[in-house]
């Protein structure tokens, strides 16, 4: 059933898509901007891998941070299950959970919602409903349509390995996996750098027990005895006079390489907030491969690659 809303029926619709979400949460709007009641709002998701939020905003190709700040994608971009998709000529706004969505001219802005006179047509279905005819059904597969067929942000996914145990049957959640990232490109110069990857590229979680891992290498002291081959120590190494390129061993985007700082500006940032030089990664800095958490700060290059990086 689905009914015309204004006012705080419609505030107080938007703010229970996003609470009481708990499969998917579809945001479609070309302005967003959080205060901190909605980050309130999102936080209960923030470790939930259960929950997928994909969000799609767009406008201002030049200066693409009044779309989307860069405070609020990189909050967007700790959840566990998040896609970020950016559409240049969006301009329609929707809501939508699993159970409720809304179709409405008022974008996820603060500012919207405390001056603006805004309204919707909301709508509550079962999940059966969702195979039938309706506005919102619609509306739901549309804005997916869009999601398809745009440029992708940011990914990040959660990643399983088979539960161990003689008894034990299916996976366990492990962590979250930062499959695509492309914040500097769109950041960087402050104007949208259009990228080719769509959210199909991407699977919907991330098997670990397919990835394959190196074997080690046993390694001799002076002394002859066996220890773990040690990276190089940033502290001791100077490589600051190196111009050529490298790879941000958060995101994988490519930066200058100097080992004394592995990370993308945008990266740093997240990362200072608790400075955990020792903080599992996810590529190699000198090469780009993935890690999959054997680099960090402190060692941001593989033990595979050391003499090569220490000659580069």
């Amino acid at each position: 059933m689905s009914k015309f809303i204004t006012g705080k029926e419609l505030e107080d619709a938007v703010y229970d898509i996003i609470w009481d979400a708990e499969r998917t949460l579809l945001i479609v709007s070309p302005y967003i901007k959080l205060d901190d009641y909605f980050k309130d709002l999102f936080k209960k998701h923030i470790d939930n891998y259960k929950i997928h939020i994909i969000l799609i905003f767009g406008k201002n190709e030049e200066k693409i941070h009044k779309s989307l700040s860069n405070e609020d994608f990189g909050f967007f971009k700790q959840f566990p299950n998040v896609s970020i998709i950016y559409v240049p000529d969006l301009h329609a706004k929707y809501y939508g959970n699993e159970k409720k969505g809304l179709i409405t001219s008022i974008n996820l802005y603060d500012y919207s919602f405390r001056k603006n006179i805004e309204f919707g047509v909301f709508s509550e279905q079962n999940l059966l409903s969702r195979f039938s005819t309706s506005a919102d059904v619609e509306a739901w597969h549309y804005c997916r349509e869009i999601a398809e067929e745009n440029d992708v942000v940011f990914i990040r996914r959660p990643a399983f390995r088979a539960k161990k145990g003689i008894i034990s049957i299916g996976k366990e959640f492990i962590k979250s996996e930062v499959l695509f990232d492309s914040t500097e490109k769109f950041y960087g110069s402050g104007k949208v750098v259009r990228t080719s990857e769509r959210l199909g590229d991407f699977p919907d979680t991330v098997d670990l027990d397919q990835e394959n891992y190196e074997r080690p290498e046993r390694v001799w002291d002076k002394e002859g005895v066996s220890k773990k081959k040690l990276w190089f120590d940033s502290k001791t190494t100077d490589f600051s006079q190196n111009s050529s390129p490298g790879y941000c061993i958060r995101t994988g985007v490519k930066i200058e390489f100097n080992p004394q700082r592995p990370l993308s500006a945008e990266a740093f940032r997240t990362w200072s907030q608790f400075q955990d030089e020792y903080y599992p990664e996810q590529y190699c800095h000198y090469s780009g491969d993935k890690s999959f958490g054997e680099t960090c700060f402190a060692k941001p290059i593989l033990h595979k690659y050391y003499k090569k990086a220490k000659a580069y």
